[in-house]
């Protein structure tokens, strides 16, 4: 991440994207928000709470695993942590729509 604080999501997008330039790490964001989003919604459906914690757990465990094991670089999501939920979803529909 650049040293000066990011201003505006049009800022941070790009910068974002050079996180996320091996296609693993962009495999292993998709499995883990995929995995993530389905484990929320049974949570929520099942009303059963450990579903609703493994959630976000699967969803970011696949992501910073990406980071530190394929990427070696740090998350966006420790400086700009609403910017790279949102971008996780961007980047994971571009992904799947072959679009990225």
């Amino acid at each position: 991440m650049p040293d000066e604080k990011l201003r505006t999501y049009a800022e941070f997008w790009p910068i974002y994207l050079k996180l996320h330039s091996k296609r693993a790490t962009k495999t292993l964001h998709v499995i883990g928000l995929i995995l993530g989003v389905l484990a929320f919604i049974l949570g929520f459906v099942l009303a059963r709470w450990e579903l609703f914690v493994l959630g976000p757990a699967l969803g970011y465990g696949f992501a910073w695993c990406s980071h530190f094991f394929v990427e070696k670089n740090r998350p966006a999501a420790w400086t700009y942590p609403w910017w790279s939920f949102i971008s996780d979803f961007r980047m994971a529909f571009l992904y799947l729509t072959k679009k990225l």
